[in-house]
């Protein structure tokens, strides 16, 4: 049989099933998706079991070889099923035993049952909406009080509720039901802060903030965004109902609406503060909201800031696709997702495909000066202007887009001697490269844009248009192109050769992982096949490497709050995102006394990564020391601090030291 710690490693990676601290819990139903050593695996538990051609869930366990089949009858039909038995595997003694919980007066009962089942599961979207209620109820705030039938039925008691079918129900009659549809407390849903809220944050982050932006927030809570904003040099301020009834409403370039739709409760009210925030804005409307998502270990859970969950607040909680549609039609755009429930929707439509273009630039330096050119020496300030263009847009300047262009042509009469002379003093190697990596860059936005409606060559951006016309000879031919491209990401045994081939990045079972920064030295069908994520949901806040598979048409966004400066950092959150039903599933580990640790760093960045030559280094020693070897034991925190100790070793800032020696 396969070794115990394959099968625990298998049951902490399935993107399948529910994951609890000492188990991962799998419906029948699934069995056919999850890794095939854990099919082997409980086949063999099926071997040696009594019948078990009626269980409902499987759990695997994790602290000693043991398979469980539990029974549900009612799975489908009750919201929360009670226990009816289970039989127990015990490989080590191969004993089957048997625990009988039909005559109890207070079995264990099943919650957030979309967990246990794939996405396609007839009643996937019955059960997670049962959940999506239960949540904003507060009903499942504490999970340690509710997983028995008795101590549940008394927590809906002490609330005055009951079900109907997979639905919530408040009785007309019940207090509880009157406070929150007709007293409802929103000022308690605002939350002090002691930084920028996180849509906010990746705005100003996006340099989408200029000398002369002003910012309005509109729905601002306690305020904490105005006086940061205001901080930071710009003209800011604010409105609240609760908070600050006085402040006048103000246009403003951008317009904060920040975590403010998911707690109106009336749905005309909700549509009108969208509408007259849009209203207000100049430029840019920020449109944030809590969004559910599925966490491996704790169900559908809502992710966002600005919201608390108090009991007489409401909340609404989206999905990531219904909230972008909400938004877009109500305000007859197309908003731009920025991340996981933020949003941006732009009054210019031309000033919002050049943003869009933007998200998918190659980071590029201006090639140096390798030789001595007396005349470019003496233009050298003038020229630089000029470089800094070619280097952005792979493509010297048209009438009126540069600012210099009146100075530099009273100088050279045109843009191709000026340049010339430029490739005089530099290497144009270097210049042909810049120009290959923005016609790529070129060709990945216009495929990812055909999925909202690519602008036709009458509505598209000027910048664009040349761009495409100067790099791709057309912006119809740069198109076509981009078509093709976009075809090909369907393919995934194009996207394995691709992984599998891939000079950047670290080569993994059926995936390939790269540091995000490293994402634009990637072949351009790769780039799209990232962007078929980020496109939808933005990447995952923070997120510092990302994985692609080829097995399946999936991508993960990973974060490790300390890549750079701990050698072997802990990862802290995960997102995947499954491109053929757009499921995601996340994961927060910051809780996990076990966490997976990273090894080999160097391998997801590129040779130019500041530590790139420490993180080099660092591996080459500990290759050399065997502490790499057994990969298995050491890829998570426990197994590689065994691993330390048994070689008398310990790593600080990147150099090992013998312990002796400390």
């Amino acid at each position: 049989m396969t070794e115990f710690s394959t099968i625990v490693s298998s049951c902490e990676n399935s993107s399948i099933g529910k994951l609890l601290p000492g188990a991962l819990y799998v419906h029948t139903s699934a069995l056919d998706a999850i890794d095939p050593i854990l099919q082997q695996y409980e086949q063999d538990a099926r071997n040696l079991a009594e019948d078990v051609t009626e269980a409902t869930l499987i759990k695997f366990a994790l602290d000693n070889p043991k398979v469980s089949y539990l029974f549900y009858p009612d799975f489908d039909s009750e919201p929360h099923p009670k226990l009816q038995k289970s039989l127990i595997v015990d490989f080590d003694s191969k004993q089957v035993s048997q625990r009988q919980y039909q005559n109890s007066d207070n079995p264990p009962i099943l919650h957030r049952k979309e967990t246990f089942v794939t996405s396609d599961y007839p009643l996937y979207k019955e059960f997670a909406q049962l959940t999506q209620e239960e949540i904003s109820l507060g009903l499942l705030d504490n999970s340690r009080f509710i997983g028995m039938w008795q101590q549940w039925q008394q927590l809906l008691a002490d609330h005055g509720l009951d079900f109907e079918g997979h639905h919530v129900v408040c009785p007309l009659n019940n207090q509880y039901s009157l406070k929150k549809n007709i007293n409802i407390d929103r000022h308690l849903a605002a939350i002090y802060r002691n930084e920028l809220s996180r849509p906010v944050r990746l705005v100003l982050e996006a340099k989408l903030f200029t000398k002369e932006t002003t910012f309005f927030d509109y729905g601002c809570g306690h305020g904490g965004d105005i006086q940061r904003i205001r901080e930071q040099g710009y003209i800011s301020a604010g409105w609240a109902p609760y908070y600050f009834p006085e402040q006048p409403l103000i246009r403003a370039d951008i317009v904060n609406l920040g975590y403010v739709i998911n707690v109106i409760e009336d749905v005309k009210e909700r549509r009108e503060a969208l509408l007259k925030a849009w209203e207000l804005t100049k430029q840019i409307l920020i449109v944030s909201a809590q969004v559910l998502i599925d966490d491996r270990q704790r169900g559908l859970v809502a992710y966002g800031d600005g919201v608390i969950t108090t009991r007489n607040t409401f909340q609404k909680y989206y999905d990531q696709e219904e909230l972008q549609s909400y938004i877009d039609s109500i305000l007859n755009i197309n908003s731009i997702p920025v991340g996981l429930g933020v949003f941006l929707a732009f009054r210019d439509i031309q000033q919002a495909e050049i943003f869009r273009a933007s998200c998918f630039v190659s980071r590029l330096s201006i090639p140096r000066v390798y030789r001595e050119v007396r005349n470019f020496q003496d233009y050298r300030e003038l020229l630089t202007p000029l470089m800094e263009f070619y280097t952005k847009r792979g493509r010297l300047p048209m009438k009126n887009e540069l600012p210099e262009e009146a100075a530099i042509k009273a100088e050279f009469k045109t843009y191709r001697r000026a340049f010339n002379l430029v490739l005089q003093a530099t290497n144009q190697e270097e210049w042909d490269k810049i120009q290959q990596l923005r016609r790529q860059d070129l060709l990945v936005y216009l495929a990812l844009a055909n999925f909202k409606g690519r602008p036709s060559i009458r509505k598209v951006a000027k910048e664009i248009k040349e761009d495409a016309k100067a790099l791709l000879g057309s912006y119809k031919q740069a198109c076509v192109l981009s078509d093709l491209l976009l075809l090909e990401v369907g393919n995934l045994d194009t996207i394995a050769d691709l992984c599998r081939n891939s000079a950047v990045g670290k080569q993994l079972k059926n995936s390939l992982a790269i540091h995000i920064s490293a994402l634009d030295k990637l072949a351009p069908l790769l780039r799209v096949y990232e962007g078929c994520a980020s496109r939808v949901y933005g990447r995952l806040q923070d997120a510092n490497l990302i994985k692609f598979y080829y097995n399946k048409p999936k991508i993960s966004y990973l974060y490790y709050p300390e890549f750079d400066t701990v050698a072997h950092p802990i990862l802290q959150t995960t997102m995947e995102i499954d491109l053929q039903s757009f499921a995601i599933l996340y994961s927060d580990l910051s809780d996990n006394n076990n966490p997976p640790v990273l090894h080999r760093k160097y391998t997801l960045v590129t040779p130019d990564y500041p530590d790139y030559e420490k993180f080099y280094r660092l591996t080459c020693q500990e290759e050399e020391l065997g502490l790499l070897e057994d990969n298995d034991s050491i890829r998570r925190l426990q197994g590689w601090l065994d691993c330390l100790r048994n070689n008398q070793v310990t790593i600080k800032e990147h150099e090992i030291f013998k312990i002796s020696s400390i």
